[in-house]
């Protein structure tokens, strides 16, 4: 499994926005200047996560995107597959029974090592790799 530019990219804006949820909506803009992530680019990465239901939206002046949920309750499993698809071991398990009749000795191999993966990265919280002290958060009066 190779995790594309865009998986990694929506992981670290899932991340952000967990990051800075007390904030309301956040504009794209802001994402995109935190994470280095070109504003086009990031609106892409955006509208897949909105599809996926695992962000929100607002529209006009104070709109932008926030989480549809609390961070915990998101997996990097759940953020990669909104934005890779299947999370296969190998190409060409979308098709199982092709690729059972392709890799007759190695198919159970291979979804195996599929379902480690997938357990693996649903095993991890959104909220296990955010900072829980950022700059400016530990102001007291």
């Amino acid at each position: 499994m190779l995790v594309s530019t865009k998986g990694r990219y929506a992981l670290r804006v899932m991340i952000d926005l967990a990051e800075h949820e007390g904030d309301g909506y956040l504009p794209l803009r802001d994402v995109a200047a935190r994470q280095a992530i070109s504003d086009k680019y990031l609106e892409s990465i955006l509208k897949s996560l909105v599809k996926g239901k695992l962000v929100s939206s607002l529209r006009g002046k104070n709109g932008g995107y926030k989480l549809a949920r609390l961070a915990s309750d998101y997996t990097v499993g759940e953020v990669l597959r909104a934005t890779e698809g299947k999370l296969a071991a190998v190409s060409g398990m979308d098709d199982l029974e092709q690729f059972r009749a392709e890799e007759p000795r190695c198919h159970e191999m291979w979804e195996r090592l599929g379902a480690i993966v997938e357990d693996y990265l649903d095993g991890i919280r959104v909220s296990d790799l955010c900072v829980t002290s950022l700059a400016g958060n530990d102001y007291v009066i």
